[in-house]
């Protein structure tokens, strides 16, 4: 029986081919990035760099001989590629579990194409199940918290984390987001904000699922 890692190569691998050869493309973060990145430096293609969204993401690169390049040098990507925590059939998404969000967000505002890796376990119906990482300025964490919890969820400090750009993560339980476009919209609008994880200004264009029969190649609904 495949295992959600055996899902998430599945997925990755076949992403691949849609890498456009001596172009430049974003990378996200993640653990289903991580099968990416591998899969990527083993198939021979050739792209002219890849931004990173992360310090583990560039590190991982690094070691795979992927060439890398500043986002400030480049002036768009082909293509950006990242997993989802959760990806509903209109492939918008929470990401953020792993607190990379809010530079995800800025790296696939600059492609021309996002696709969304993931298993099968991550495609869901209704996004909420999965926390909704808001990212805050430290000073702000408690006026945020009170405001998220006003909007009816359950605000949870990240402990021990610090993001890569020197911020604090809220995680929010119990919201679910039947218009996701909205509630990313009201979320940003609080003082103290930085990013939250809805990717729906941001949705993906193509999601490559790993299934137990196979990957499959998903347009949104």
């Amino acid at each position: 029986m495949a295992t959600q890692d055996d899902l998430k190569r599945i997925a990755a691998e076949k992403a691949v081919e849609f890498v456009p050869e001596n172009e430049y493309i974003g990378i996200g973060t993640g653990s289903t990035v991580n099968f990416f990145i591998e899969a990527l430096g083993k198939s021979g293609k050739k792209i002219k760099g890849a931004v990173a969204t992360s310090q583990a993401t560039a590190d991982l690169m690094a070691k795979y001989e992927i060439p890398q390049v500043a986002l400030n040098d480049v002036m768009g990507l082909a293509a950006y590629f990242d997993g989802a925590d959760e990806v509903n059939h209109s492939l918008q998404m929470i990401k953020g579990g792993g607190g990379a969000h809010l530079r995800e967000k800025i790296v696939a505002s600059m492609a021309d194409t996002f696709v969304c890796i993931a298993d099968e376990s991550k495609y869901v119906s209704r996004l909420g199940k999965f926390p909704l990482p808001v990212e805050v300025i430290p000073m702000a964490r408690s006026m945020v918290s009170r405001h998220l919890l006003a909007m009816g969820g359950e605000p949870e400090l990240r402990l021990n984390f610090v993001t890569e750009s020197g911020n604090q993560i809220v995680d929010v339980h119990g919201m679910y987001f039947p218009q996701p476009l909205t509630s990313e919209d009201e979320i940003n609008k609080i003082a103290g904000v930085v990013e939250n994880g809805l990717f729906a200004r941001n949705a993906a264009d193509i999601l490559v699922l790993g299934t137990a029969d196979g990957a499959k190649v998903i347009k949104p609904q």
